[in-house]
């Protein structure tokens, strides 16, 4: 009897190693099929999930409240699981090179208690070369056991997208990988119990690796592309948007837009793409310089802001501003690589003290992460300037009155600035209203 079948008839249980906005989903939709062990080294995070809170808003409590899974921090119960699956963050290191220690340490994890017959399959964004030349390695000394005769292994790169309530895991076709022929069919079947759209069977391991970080490197450099034009259309007062739409009638538009280009996949991605280059000796040029480009926009926001205020006759390092949203996508808690965040920081330089607003995002993640105290839109009053930095339903169904209710009542002629990074809202409204928009 094959794995996949032994995990149905809950003979046998998968484990969940890491449990953020990849594992959890990908645990829950199992544990409704098999037995599974969801296991994170954060105790917090664990006792969260247990008493039915979701910090990552991608799961929901009802779902949390009636699934079988059993979370836990203790790695002894690994021993129970014959199917790994790794979900843990690959971040980058602040000179922008692979930071692989937490996959390296899941690895030593896994190893220490796999047993024979037993499938470890990463999802972790890695570059191609990582599973084989680095995890496995560490699963045989960890274990004492040969990779491909005692245990099995494989590569599926997460494609999930955070806050996205469309594309979610089943819908979306999952890329499998193994160390042969076999395991990547019984790995194939086992995904296909949760993944309804199916699967795509990769023709090696370091080609699932390599899929997962060219998707979002090509995606960095398009959004880069249009950031550069955005940028060159400002000194001419063109409505990038206004381009965008007249372009996307003809069939072929990409349909890309302008941004800050945050999170934990687009804007790292590509940064293990252009290790591995540079390790083969090539020198990247178009994704090496779209990244150039998107690290840039933050800064070209903040001197965009701080010349709408010269221009309005406002003292920069007096201006009241609020910044409205940090995390780095809508409708999503999640804070990591923030763009907002340095955009914040470049104003603070010009001695602009921002109250930072953000009704998704954790107030005691964003303080301990950031230092930033986060405060309640009740809280924000008599602006010279707002800025509309993240497009969460929240802010994107104000009403003008609501809007014209944070600016400055004790001077009516003071003119009033609204930088709408997302392009969010109704710009002909708001200039027939005499607002001073701008807009990326």
């Amino acid at each position: 009897m094959l794995i996949c079948e032994k995990l149905i008839n809950k003979t046998e249980k998968m484990s969940v190693i890491g449990l953020g906005y990849v594992g959890m989903p990908i645990a829950l939709a199992f544990a409704k099929h098999i037995d599974v062990i969801g296991f994170d080294v954060d105790q917090e995070k664990i006792d969260m999930y247990c008493s039915g809170i979701d910090p990552t808003d991608e799961v929901g409590a009802e779902e949390l409240k009636n699934t079988t899974m059993k979370f836990t921090t203790d790695e002894h119960q690994l021993k129970e699981a014959k199917f790994h699956i790794v979900a843990v963050p690959t971040p980058i290191n602040e000179n922008n090179t692979p930071d692989l220690k937490l996959i390296e340490s899941a690895s030593a994890l896994i190893g220490r208690h796999l047993t024979k017959g037993g499938y470890v399959v990463f999802e972790s964004t890695v570059y191609p070369g990582v599973t084989e030349d680095i995890c496995i390695p560490i699963l045989e000394k960890e274990s004492g056991l040969t990779c491909g005769t005692d245990f099995k292994v494989g590569y599926s790169p997460e494609r999930i997208n955070p806050g996205d309530k469309v594309h979610t895991l089943d819908k979306i076709i999952k890329i499998v990988s193994g160390i042969d022929e076999e395991s990547r069919d019984e790995i194939a079947k086992v995904y296909e119990i949760v993944v309804t759209a199916g699967t795509y069977k990769a023709g090696s391991i370091k080609v699932a690796e390599a899929a997962k970080v060219i998707e979002n490197s090509q995606r960095d450099v398009n959004i880069a592309f249009m950031n550069e034009v955005a940028m060159v259309f400002d000194k001419i007062d063109l409505d990038t948007n206004d381009v965008i739409e007249a372009m996307n009638t003809k069939w072929n538009a990409l349909g890309f837009y302008p941004g800050l280009v945050g999170g934990h996949c687009i804007s790292v991605d590509p940064y293990y793409f252009t290790h591995l280059a540079t390790k083969l000796g090539y020198n990247t040029r178009i994704i090496s310089t779209g990244r150039q480009v998107n690290e840039s926009v933050s800064e070209f926001i903040a001197e965009a802001i701080v010349k709408e205020l010269i221009l309005t006759d406002k003292i920069v390092s007096k201006s009241k501003i609020a910044v409205l949203g940090i995390t780095f996508k809508e409708n999503c808690p999640d804070i990591r690589n923030s763009k907002t965040i340095d955009m914040i920081k470049r104003l603070q330089k010009y001695g602009i003290d921002p109250i930072i607003v953000d009704p998704v995002a954790d107030i005691e993640e964003v303080h301990e992460e950031y230092g930033i105290q986060l405060a309640d839109i009740s809280q924000v009053a008599d602006m010279d300037c707002i800025i509309f930095s993240v497009a969460h339903d929240d802010f994107s169904k104000m009403t003008l009155p609501e809007i014209d209710a944070l600016f400055k009542k004790s001077d009516p002629n003071s003119c009033k600035i609204i930088i709408d990074i997302k392009s969010m809202l109704d710009k002909d409204e708001l200039e027939a209203k005499d607002y001073q928009y701008w807009n990326l």
